[in-house]
């Protein structure tokens, strides 16, 4: 069955207006009872609630967007043995820290969420996925899933989603967030016609939320304690209620915290239920190293079991997640294979395909005496160039210094600079902000960001390695976290 945006708000406002009789006659049945997913009384999605909504003027019509919701496997329980899906790790920052999780970019060994093996810049993500589809036909969603937040990260999110919507127009989007930053591109996300998002809401009590998050940014704005939840519970209900209006399923994930939460998720089922919406997933907590809870106990099968039993009285329940990772690729119960690592690998380090190498042969350096990677791109007045030589004991040769555009120009600066290395698939710099790496991605060249020994950068760049978890840097902003003078990178 295809269902489509525009059944799907229609559906919303006759609800909200009849009580839900002339819902089910507009629209052919809801998004989820077509998946087969029923509430503990034998409901369908969206029975309990309801909200005034209004559908977006400009919703696609029903020859635009022939989605198959049955192909999600998330949302269908009968098609996870059959249709697969991708996450893109396109997304490393977060705007809060959660006290259960602990982010890592090069991680090939745990299968959890907010780890991945590399992070890819969006026109990247987009070549990744057509070389996954290669192997992987049977992909029907395309995910951003973090390894942060998405909307951390929304100019890279967005781009990302557009690139795939251009070259996919039936594939199913979907997005995973803290629902944070996510209010002011509901109406974008709509326009891309992303169907689904999963938000992960685990209190709706900003006393007990205090205790689960250790801080929030809202914008510019650090926020600890009850103030902080109660900003991000307010946050989270607002984005029910607009993904709902916008004609959006909506997940709501729950993890299970025991001694913290254990006690509140029928609370929560009862409330985000009530604001339409479509299901939910009650996920056991897992102890990471490094995380604040990292000493408390998982969950019991049958603590597991009694919550799912609670909530499923106001939501329909998901029973078969996986906690898949942020670069998950394929069936559900399927790990992440070698081989789509390596093709991770490969097109984070700016090396796309077979073509790469022969259009961009070399790698520029940032390096003040030619031995380090140590100069803040913003400050580095000329790189270095190496190419790859097996008749050098290192492998790698340098070919030449190039100078850099002078400082002042803006974003012609970063484009001027991009024709310089036309040649090269990767910049190596100890630190880049987001404007010049946006533009040098766009237009081919890698921007990696590490500190140490150029050599071992090389050699993970030309071998389609990621950079060694011990060198890799992230920017975080001008002056804080890279050894720059902190003038900028105009």
């Amino acid at each position: 069955m295809h269902l489509n945006l525009s059944n799907l708000a229609r559906a919303a406002t006759a609800a909200a207006t009849t009580g839900g009789d002339a819902a089910a006659a507009d629209a052919p049945c809801s998004p989820l009872s077509a998946c087969g997913f029923e509430d503990s009384a034998g409901a369908a999605a969206g029975s309990t609630g309801s909200t005034s909504t209004t559908p977006p003027p400009n919703a696609p019509t029903p020859e635009e967007v022939a989605l198959d919701f049955t192909k999600h496997p998330c949302f269908n329980r009968s098609s996870h043995h059959t249709h697969g899906r991708i996450h893109l790790p396109v997304a490393p920052r977060c705007n809060l820290q959660c006290n259960f999780c602990n982010r890592k970019f090069d991680c090939m060994n745990e299968s959890r969420p907010g780890v991945t093996s590399a992070v890819l810049a969006p026109e990247r993500a987009a070549d990744y996925l057509d070389d996954v589809l290669g192997r992987h036909p049977n992909i029907a969603v395309t995910g951003i899933a973090g390894p942060g937040d998405p909307f951390a990260n929304a100019d890279e999110t967005l781009s990302t989603l557009e690139h795939v919507r251009r070259r996919h127009p039936k594939m199913l989007l979907c997005l995973a967030s803290n629902g944070l930053g996510i209010g002011p591109h509901i109406a974008t996300l709509a326009e891309l016609r992303v169907s689904h998002v999963t938000l992960t809401i685990n209190a709706v009590d900003p006393l007990i939320g205090a205790k689960v998050y250790a801080w929030i940014r809202d914008g510019h704005h650090p926020m600890r304690g009850i103030p902080a939840a109660q900003t991000l519970l307010d946050k989270q209900l607002a984005a029910i209620r607009a993904l709902k209006a916008a004609g959006i399923v909506v997940k709501v994930n729950f993890i299970i915290i025991p001694g913290v939460n254990d006690q509140h998720v029928e609370d929560v089922a009862r409330t985000v239920g009530a604001l339409g919406a479509d299901i939910m997933n009650c996920m056991a907590f897992m102890p990471v190293a490094g995380a604040a809870f990292e000493d408390l106990p998982e969950p019991d099968a049958k603590l597991v079991a009694g919550s799912r039993l609670k909530a499923g009285r106001h939501l329909p329940q998901m029973t078969h997640c996986a906690r898949c990772r942020a670069d998950a690729v394929g069936l559900i119960n399927e790990g992440i294979s070698e081989q789509n690592l390596a093709a991770l690998a490969r097109f984070a380090n700016g090396a796309g395909g077979a073509g790469d190498a022969a259009s961009r042969p070399f790698v520029a350096v940032a390096s003040q005496e030619g031995m380090l990677v140590n100069q803040h791109l913003g400050e580095a007045a000329r790189v270095l160039v190496f190419k790859r030589d097996a008749g050098t004991a290192s492998g790698y040769k340098y070919v030449e210094v190039r100078r850099t555009p002078e400082p002042g120009g803006g974003p012609s600066r970063w484009a001027a600079l991009a024709d310089t290395l036309r040649d090269c698939r990767a910049l190596l710099v100890s630190a880049a902000g987001p404007q010049p790496k946006r533009a040098l991605e766009e237009r081919g060249v890698r921007v990696v960001e590490m500190e140490g020994m150029l050599e071992e950068g090389l050699d993970a760049i030309f071998n389609d390695r990621p950079i060694p978890a011990a060198l890799a840097r992230r920017f975080t902003s001008c002056g804080i976290g890279c050894k720059g003078t902190g003038t900028g990178c105009g």
